[in-house]
C-alpha cells in the first residue's frame, strides 16, 4: 500500500520495531504520522573520542527514522532499504538528546526520499540528512 493523503494506518510509536543497533544507541520514537516521524537519541554513549556526538551516530539516527518512515508509508508486506544517505553536520552536540524530524520529499511505490533534520536540546540544527529508500516486498 502506498501512502495517500488522509491515511491513518500508522501504529502507535511503542509498536514500531527499531532493530538492534537503534536499541543499543538509545533511539526512541516519539511521533509517527504519514507526514512526519520523530525520534530522539541520547548524546551520552554515542560520542566520539573528543566528547562530541559521533557523526556516524547522526547517520544511524537519520537512516533509522527515514527507513521506518518509508516502511510505514509503503504499508504491510513491504520493507524499505536505504540506498543513499547524505548527512551534513552543522554543529556539535556534547550532551542531552538530539531529535530527528523526518518528512517525505517523495513517497513512491518503489523509491521514497526523505529530509531529516537533527537538532540538539536547545533546538539548534546539528545535522541535516537526505535518505533515499528502495521499497520492496518482504
Amino acid at each position: 500500500m502506498v501512502y495517500s493523503p488522509g491515511m491513518t494506518l500508522f501504529p502507535p510509536v511503542e509498536d514500531i520495531p527499531i532493530g538492534e543497533l537503534a536499541t543499543t544507541m538509545g533511539i526512541s520514537f516519539t511521533e509517527a504520522t504519514p507526514d512526519r516521524v520523530v525520534a530522539t537519541m541520547p548524546v551520552e554513549g554515542n560520542r566520539q573520542p573528543f566528547g562530541l556526538l559521533h557523526g556516524g551516530a547522526n547517520a544511524v539516527l537519520a537512516e533509522t527514522v527515514g527507513s521506518v518512515h518509508a516502511s510505514l508509508l509503503a504499508g504491510e508486506d513491504h520493507i524499505a532499504v536505504g540506498v543513499e544517505l547524505n548527512c551534513t553536520h552543522h554543529r556539535s552536540a556534547t550532551d542531552g538528546i538530539v531529535t530527528a524530524v523526518c518528512v517525505p520529499l517523495h513517497a513512491g511505490r518503489h523509491v521514497s526520499t526523505f529530509h531529516i533534520t537533527i537538532s540538539d536540546s536547545a533546538n539548534r540544527n546539528t545535522c541535516t540528512a537526505r535518505l533515499t529508500c528502495f521499497i520492496r516486498s518482504e
